[in-house]
């Protein structure tokens, strides 16, 4: 084992394939001399040459045009677009052509090819570059969505996109760029599709998705901590596929499941997997499902309303949690455990918000503090 950041893992991935196959060619701005502006790409270049990594104007219709056409003739490319925002400027090619082409020629043509994007906020980056686009994607059918939360994930999950016959969107989260874990050594590949149980317990079941992974544990943490709730805490890695398998048993299991979503509410992925849920094991939960989402507003780049937005997302997850599944009488003991016998000033410091205490009726719509509707 190795420790890596998850921006050093990211090209371990490419540089694994690209030496394990010489049909692997990559694109996209700055990634060559530069190493990326994230520094994701360093040595690439250097070592596998400018014929197979290969700088491009700034232009995402050339990037995936060229993708496209190296994917439909033999190759199996990875196509960079900087940041996952400008995917509007060629959603054309993505949601129209690359995702349909395999189906509208029966076949003729596979599409192997890898769109890699910097996606999400928390770096102050503003409106235009820090959304969360994930579930864009999730809506159109031929498509794979894959977005990991840790350094192994990176590597293995972006080397089973590159060798997959199908286009792969492959999300990489800014904020988690500088965070490091250990990295198996040699080849290193995880298989999409594959949900992962991060902690189990008993009360509660937590899903979420790239950044949000680490602030659900975080919130697990502070649940078990401060109100003995017991809280399993699923990583789902990809949205297409879904391992619906994992999450419905561990639902099924705690009969109470939270999404937590770093995209805005409305129709975020947790959406669908509370349809999925509700459809498929309704009588096997004990309350309603609970997305726990940003806003459905831009995402402001000012430090404080950044953090409330987003940078305190545990602290959200911990509260909506505390309040909802423990009005729910989910939490074993006595009522002393209760966030209910608790201070509101108790409650707001375990949120987390410092010096920012949210407002009772926002973004959860008209409740007070303790979660009850107003």
């Amino acid at each position: 084992m190795a420790e890596l950041s998850y921006r050093d893992a990211v090209a371990a991935g490419i540089a694994q394939e690209m030496a394990r196959d010489e049909r692997v060619v990559f694109l996209g701005e700055d990634i060559g001399a530069a190493g990326g502006v994230f520094k994701t790409t360093v040595g690439l270049l250097d070592r596998f040459g400018p014929r197979r990594v290969r700088d491009t104007p700034i232009s995402e219709l050339a990037i995936l045009g060229a993708a496209m056409g190296a994917a439909m003739t033999g190759l199996r490319p990875i196509a960079e677009i900087m940041f996952s925002d400008f995917l509007a400027c060629c959603w054309d090619y993505v949601a129209n052509e690359i995702s349909k082409t395999r189906y509208m020629t029966n076949g003729q043509f596979t599409m192997p090819l890898v769109i890699r994007t910097a996606n999400g906020a928390g770096s102050r980056f503003g409106a235009q570059h820090s959304q969360s686009v994930e579930n864009w994607a999730m809506a159109i059918p031929g498509i794979k969505v894959v977005a990991p939360a840790s350094p192994a994930d990176v590597k293995g999950l972006l080397a089973a996109a590159i060798r997959d016959p199908d286009p792969v969107l492959f999300f990489e989260h800014k904020s988690l760029y500088a965070t490091k874990g250990e990295v198996p050594d040699g080849e290193h590949v995880e298989p999409l599709g594959r949900a992962k149980v991060l902690r189990r317990g008993d009360d509660i079941t937590i899903v979420a998705l790239a950044a949000m992974v680490p602030r659900a544990l975080q919130a697990a943490d502070v649940l078990q901590a401060q109100h003995r709730i017991s809280a399993t805490v699923v990583d789902l890695r990809s949205l297409v596929p879904l391992d619906t398998q994992t999450l419905l048993a561990e639902v099924v299991r705690t009969g109470r499941l939270f999404t937590v979503e770093e995209n805005p509410r409305l129709c975020g992925w947790g959406a669908e997997i509370s349809s999925i849920v509700t459809e498929e094991c309704f009588f096997h939960l004990d309350q309603p499902v609970v997305r726990i989402s940003t806003p459905h507003i831009p995402l402001p780049a000012a430090d404080a309303t950044g953090s409330i937005n987003i940078g305190s997302t545990s602290g959200k997850v911990a509260l909506v949690v505390g309040t909802t599944a423990l009005a729910s009488a989910t939490c074993p003991g006595d009522d002393a455990v209760s966030p209910f016998n608790a201070s509101d000033a108790t409650i707001v410091d375990f949120v987390g918000y410092g010096d920012h205490p949210p407002d009772p009726k926002w973004p959860y719509g008209a409740r007070d503090v303790n979660g009850t509707p107003a």
